[in-house]
């Protein structure tokens, strides 16, 4: 499995407003908890539809095999972002940061309108978008509602991530995804693997189409720039590491060895 857990987009969310839902330690619990989180689910105003495709919803074992093996998640990745990009790409880091450019200069009215509008530059996002989904060639294949449920359940993880699952109900709702739409192991979703409640706090319309779709790749990279931005990404400046732009990146990412890949990789794109 190429995806690595740890690669989630960790921008807080607000509180829940109860709490119904307990955290688990054992795969048979996870019906309960299913239960105890439609309480939160309908106390945040998720839907009917929402609410079904909880209640269909199956625990994903990759999800669950990860957090019950937390050092399989990084393993020995090691620090040299070439050795990083080689390792996560499957290829070599030149291969990497070439196809990198050619998607900056396939699109260069996407990203200098990106840019001008949020002032993320082009190599950073076509870098993201490359580690995250191959850009678009890979988008998962773990069920989203099951992913994040699943990652939602775990006590090590909930609940912090509880927000996300309850957000992808939500985007059930709203049509944006279905029940039974694949992405990654924790619920990531879309062609930059947003997690549901960060795709519903800073998914922005990149097109113009009136919609704000996860599956539209000018959508997804125009929104991780909102989430840079909103974040504090000051347009023009520096961002390698020590740098006020660089501390932004680890809202996005907060593995060392990420955010020294995405670096590496943005200023020779860019360069």
């Amino acid at each position: 499995m190429r995806r690595i857990l740890a690669t989630l987009c960790l921008a807080a969310l607000p509180a829940l407003p109860l709490q119904a839902a307990t955290c688990i330690t054992s795969k048979g619990a996870f019906d309960g908890y299913k239960n105890g989180l439609a309480q939160d689910a309908r106390a945040s105003g998720v839907q009917q539809r929402g609410l079904q495709a909880l209640a269909n919803a199956r625990l994903s074992g990759i999800t669950w095999r990860f957090e019950s093996r937390p050092s399989s998640q990084s393993g020995t990745l090691q620090a040299d972002p070439a050795t990083f990009l080689a390792k996560r790409s499957g290829s070599t880091a030149e291969a990497f940061i070439r196809a990198a450019r050619n998607k900056k200069a396939r699109n260069p009215n996407t990203f200098a309108s990106i840019e001008r509008r949020f002032g993320v530059p082009a190599g950073i996002l076509a870098t993201i978008w490359g580690l995250e989904t191959s850009w678009g060639g890979y988008l998962g294949e773990t069920p989203i509602v099951g992913g994040a449920v699943t990652l939602a359940s775990y006590c090590r993880r909930h609940p912090r991530f509880e927000p996300h699952a309850i957000a992808a109900l939500q985007l059930v709702d709203r049509g944006v995804i279905s029940a039974n739409t694949r992405g990654g192991p924790s619920g990531e979703l879309g062609h930059m693997q947003f997690l549901a409640g960060n795709w519903v706090r800073y998914g922005v319309d990149g097109n113009g189409d009136g919609k704000v779709d996860p599956y539209s790749a000018v959508d997804a990279l125009a929104s991780a720039a909102n989430m840079l931005a909103r974040n504090g990404w000051q347009k023009g400046a520096p961002y390698g590491e020590g740098t006020r732009n660089y501390n932004v990146l680890s809202v996005w990412n907060d593995s060392g060895n990420y955010l020294r890949a995405i670096v590496y990789a943005a200023q020779r794109v860019d360069g």
